[in-house]
């Protein structure tokens, strides 16, 4: 394995800026600033100079946290057809490492948001974007540890298949192999995790359209689809994220509706599950695991069964926020302990150093599974004068991630 060269730029050309990357732009619009001035900066960089990758890289992250996807995609095809390494150099500190992360094309939930796991640390991170249908590089950038990035998804099913063979024999390290993140669809980590004591997470069926027009127009039973219960069922698209599309269905006959007005091939269906606490209220944890070791990253409280932190009125609502941070502080000793056993084996069922759980306690004390994912967003962009308990556990999860690396490092030393 060899190094490759950085990326060469036109000789004829300006130098070309370094590349700004996702974690920084992201916190300039967390933050409530245009980037409209910025889009068009960047358009214009990439105009003067059709070989500027950075710019076209940027533009299209610049696009997507502005909500033009579609723009976006096609500008990052750009970017990726003129190069396909990228490198954000440590703005930090310390002894350094330099991670390889193998990338595929998409929006922010397509990989793992790595940018924002070691902003501000002693890491330099070699971006590496390959395509499932071209050729993988047989050199690659030089690196200490490679982190397979690429989240599970219709798009990277193929890329992930391929990237076992490629990174099965790797001289370096590897966080995440591909063939355990190829199990995280919402099926496979169902049943990757049924029988767990403390663990409940309802049947997920991937089924298709005509199946659910079935049921809909009453000629197929619920029972006959799911074994553990019937309506309210929750039905999304395959392939959606982030609530899109997501739906909690009362009957069939609130099913024939949706499906009249979300068209796809294939869909999700599960039984709805009532985890309300005794005050009607909705609670869900967002948990990393690290080498098996759980870290809260956020606690969000709603009134709607389908919680997204930023629509749960956190910053709206100074008691939401006191809980939360009573939450965090006792974490380790309250909600770890309780579950110790359950996210032991989850760790060893799904196998990956690094992943998210988006999760809920039920009335009963088990643990509710929404859903597991290498991907999930984790980051340290809420303002700390609004809530500033959460800077020292991220300051956690941050820290875990970076001996993570150091331990993948070691580890290979000393064999």
């Amino acid at each position: 394995m060899n190094a490759a060269t950085e990326p060469s730029a036109n000789p004829l050309a300006a130098p070309i800026a370094p590349l700004i990357g996702v974690a920084p732009l992201a916190r300039r619009a967390f933050g409530g600033e245009n980037l409209l001035p910025l889009g068009q900066e960047l358009l214009a960089r990439a105009t003067a100079n059709p070989l500027d990758a950075h710019a076209c890289l940027d533009f299209s992250t610049v696009l997507q946290l502005t909500g033009n996807h579609d723009n976006a995609m096609v500008v990052q095809a750009q970017a990726l057809a003129l190069q396909s390494h990228y490198v954000l150099p440590a703005r930090g500190p310390g002894p350094g490492l330099r991670l390889l992360v193998l990338m595929g094309p998409g929006d922010l939930m397509a990989n793992t948001p790595i940018e924002f796991l070691v902003e501000d640390s002693d890491v330099t991170l070699e971006l590496l974007y390959l395509n499932g249908d071209a050729d993988f590089p047989e050199i690659v950038p030089e690196h200490d540890v490679m982190l397979v990035a690429v989240a599970e998804s219709e798009a990277n099913r193929t890329l992930l298949r391929r990237l076992v063979d490629y990174t099965r024999d790797w001289p370096r390290p590897v966080v995440n192999r591909p063939e355990h993140i190829a199990t995280l669809t919402r099926d496979g980590v169902c049943a990757a995790l049924a029988g767990l004591a403390g663990v409940e997470m309802p049947v997920s069926l991937r089924t298709a359209r005509a199946t659910l027009l079935a049921l809909a127009g009453g000629a197929l039973d619920i029972e006959a689809l799911l074994p553990d219960g019937g309506f309210p069922v929750i039905v999304r698209p395959l392939g959606s994220h982030a609530g899109t599309n997501l739906e909690k269905i009362d009957t069939p006959a609130a099913l024939a509706d949706y499906l009249a007005r979300v068209a796809a091939e294939h869909y999700y269906l599960s039984r709805f599950v009532d985890y309300r606490g005794a005050d009607d209220m909705f609670r869900k944890y967002r948990v990393a695991l690290v080498e098996g070791v759980p870290l809260i990253c956020h606690y969000a409280i709603s009134e709607r069964w389908m919680i997204h932190y930023l629509n749960a009125g956190m910053v709206e609502s100074a008691d939401k926020r006191a809980e939360e941070a009573a939450c965090m502080a006792a974490f380790e000793g309250e909600f770890a302990v309780r579950h110790a056993a359950a996210l032991r084996a989850i760790d060893a069922r799904m196998q990956l150093p690094y992943l998210g759980i988006d999760c809920a306690e039920m009335p009963g004390g088990e643990l509710l599974i929404f859903e597991v994912d290498n991907a999930m967003v984790v980051h340290a962009m809420d303002p700390p004068e609004m809530f500033p308990y959460k800077v020292a556990a991220m300051e956690k999860v941050f820290r875990a991630f970076r001996q993570l690396l150091e331990h993948a490092r070691q580890g290979a030393a000393a064999e």
